[in-house]
């Protein structure tokens, strides 16, 4: 029995000598782990409010326009489809500015994101602009001027702006710059682009006729005809404020201030940069009611629409946050 006792006795030591015990050093126990610190996640923006009518790949409106608001293109289609922007880029096709008029003319699609058309391309299809669609203002555009930055020049008056475009400003000297000779490129007649600069710029002054390899025919080959010219910094150009800002296609440029003022979204949206003029949707105008163009152009007027294309980098024509 006494033999029984201390087999039992020596089992229970063994045991307890498996027990954590307190720290040698301290001679205290190690405290209980506190539990980890809840966080907020951050905040992110609220996602736009959803249209009540229920767009479907086989419903949704056949999408065109001008190069600058492909990314919003995609934008819309990805919201309003709950697709990825990547899977939903087969439902556009985008011409660009003049040809996408003629699309819709020829029913090949049905609802336009575009800068304003030279106003000869509805005399070319032989319809009347207010006849044939409706237009809408969405956003907010500008055209800003892209030069070199070893260029010491950071800014031009709109009057030296109109001189060097119509030939009559033709070295760097003459508006504060080196004694270089100034080359501008422009775009081709009839590009969203083009239509600006005559419109907001020009005016009733007529544009030199400028050599044809000054004329690209694709924005982004004339920000990087601008870039690389001869290896100097003496050329010049021209833009609209998203395709060379947000899509960061002006990189290793500097877009010019235009009486001082630099054009940013803010100086852009209060009207201070001179050079804006509105991004249009355009639907045809025998649209009926209840077609999805019709609903979709609402939409993108709407507190909804407007946050979509602020959060997408644009300037909504209205502070949707304002009753």
């Amino acid at each position: 029995m006494k033999k029984c006792l201390l087999l039992l006795l020596a089992a229970v030591l063994l045991l307890t000598a498996c027990v954590r015990r307190p720290d040698a050093q301290s001679g205290q126990s190690e405290p209980p782990a506190e539990p980890p610190a809840q966080t907020d996640p951050p905040a992110q923006p609220e996602p736009p409010a959803q249209p009540v009518f229920r767009f479907t790949r086989e419903n949704f409106p056949r999408l065109d326009g001008s190069t600058s608001l492909v990314p919003l293109g995609e934008a819309v289609a990805s919201v309003l489809l709950g697709e990825r922007r990547e899977e939903v880029r087969d439902l556009l096709d985008w011409n660009r500015t003049t040809a996408s008029f003629r699309c819709l003319h020829m029913d090949e699609s049905d609802l336009l994101l575009v800068s304003e058309p030279d106003p000869e391309i509805f005399d070319s299809l032989g319809v009347k602009r207010d006849e044939f669609c409706r237009m809408e203002p969405i956003c907010t555009e500008a055209l800003v001027f892209i030069t070199n930055l070893g260029n010491p020049v950071d800014s031009l008056t709109a009057e030296q702006l109109r001189g060097i475009y119509a030939g009559e400003i033709t070295n760097w000297a003459e508006v504060g710059g080196e004694d270089a000779p100034i080359v501008a490129f422009q775009r081709n007649s009839g590009s969203g682009s083009q239509v600006l600069m005559e419109k907001l710029v020009m005016g009733d002054t007529p544009m030199m006729q400028a050599p044809l390899d000054r004329i690209p025919g694709e924005m982004g080959f004339l920000i990087d005809s601008v870039r690389s010219y001869d290896n100097s910094a003496n050329a010049i150009g021209y833009s609209v404020y998203y395709y060379a800002h947000d899509m960061e296609m002006a990189h290793d440029l500097k877009l010019l201030r235009v009486d001082g003022v630099a054009p940013e979204r803010e100086t852009i949206r209060s009207g201070e940069y001179p050079f804006r003029n509105p991004y249009f949707c355009v639907i045809r105008a025998d649209a009926p009611e209840d077609s999805p163009e019709r609903i979709l152009m609402d939409w993108l007027l709407s507190d909804a629409g407007q946050q979509l294309i602020e959060r997408e980098g644009y300037v909504p024509v209205r502070d949707w946050r304002q009753p």
